[in-house]
């Protein structure tokens, strides 16, 4: 009976790893299939020469180059704001906080993470509108204000792995501190963060990947159609998650629309790209934190 019981359990993992690639598979291919054919240097630069449209000289009116630049600097935006405080609070959560402070906090995070794009973005976009009333008149929606909202929704992924990262190392490694002199700050910096290092990069590699693909936030803060590259940080922009959003709902023909797919078949390569450097630096900072 539990020999018939562990190949029945067997078995279904082994469907659910197959389902899981399967799936994957098919929407590569299914994306390859629609959009291949459209991926072109016209998907990107439209009729502005490349070299023209790289070096800034011309705007480039119908490609998504905007719109891979805008995606892009939203990723960075919102990762320069959420990263060092993801990892400062899953650091509180997990060294200081009395075991109330860690129930409330965890709660209020978790509230947080099951926070609707959508909400979150209307929540930015009645932000600036109050802003705007009272102490910036020229408040508005743009790039900044986008990432701001973006940083929110990433914050519980990178909170979450680091508190779990640092209370997930054995309690021999953590009397090494003691032992050795260290103070508190000493401990962390020096023994617990080496020893955490790859599940807290896996959180920001996972937040990395969410930041890159949301809609509705970026829908409500500060995208647009055809906005051309942005001037400044709270310049309107374009992003590729919008922009396939956009020709699916408002395409005219059929070439519009093989263009989204295109488009969204260039989502998931800057997608994938990113998380190959955010893998390739895990790998990196792990093993120099290993040496050292």
């Amino acid at each position: 009976m539990k020999r018939t019981v562990d190949l029945c359990w067997k078995t279904a993992s082994w469907l659910s790893g197959m389902l899981v690639s399967a799936s994957v598979l098919f929407l590569i291919g299914f994306l390859l299939w629609q959009g291949g054919h459209a991926v072109s240097p016209a998907l990107f630069f439209g009729d502005t020469p490349w070299q023209d449209a790289l070096l800034g000289r011309k705007p480039v009116f119908d490609g998504i180059w905007p719109a891979i630049v805008g995606t892009l600097s939203l990723v960075v935006l919102a990762s320069l704001l959420a990263v060092p405080i993801g990892i400062a609070a899953g650091i509180y959560l997990s060294e200081y906080a009395t075991a109330r402070q860690r129930r409330w906090i965890g709660s209020l995070v978790d509230l947080l993470s099951a926070t609707p794009s959508i909400v979150m973005g209307l929540f930015g976009f009645t932000l600036i509108l109050l802003l705007r009333k009272t102490m910036f008149p020229g408040a508005q929606t743009g790039l900044m204000p986008a990432a701001a909202c973006i940083a929110l929704i990433v914050l519980p992924y990178l909170i979450a792995t680091t508190q779990a990262s640092l209370q997930g190392i054995p309690e021999e490694s953590r009397l090494l501190g003691a032992s050795l002199g260290l103070t508190k700050w000493q401990h962390i910096r020096h023994t617990l963060i080496p020893l955490s290092a790859k599940g807290i990069l896996g959180g920001v590699v996972l937040a990395i990947g969410r930041a890159a693909e949301d809609t509705a936030v970026i829908l409500l803060t500060g995208v647009m159609a055809r906005a051309g590259m942005p001037r400044n940080l709270w310049d309107k922009f374009e992003a590729l998650p919008f922009h396939v959003y956009y020709l699916a709902a408002e395409h005219r023909d059929a070439a519009e629309l093989a263009q989204g797919f295109g488009t969204a078949l260039v989502l998931l390569m800057v997608t994938t790209s990113l998380f190959g450097i955010s893998y390739w630096i895990e790998r990196r900072t792990a093993k120099r934190w290993e040496i050292g």
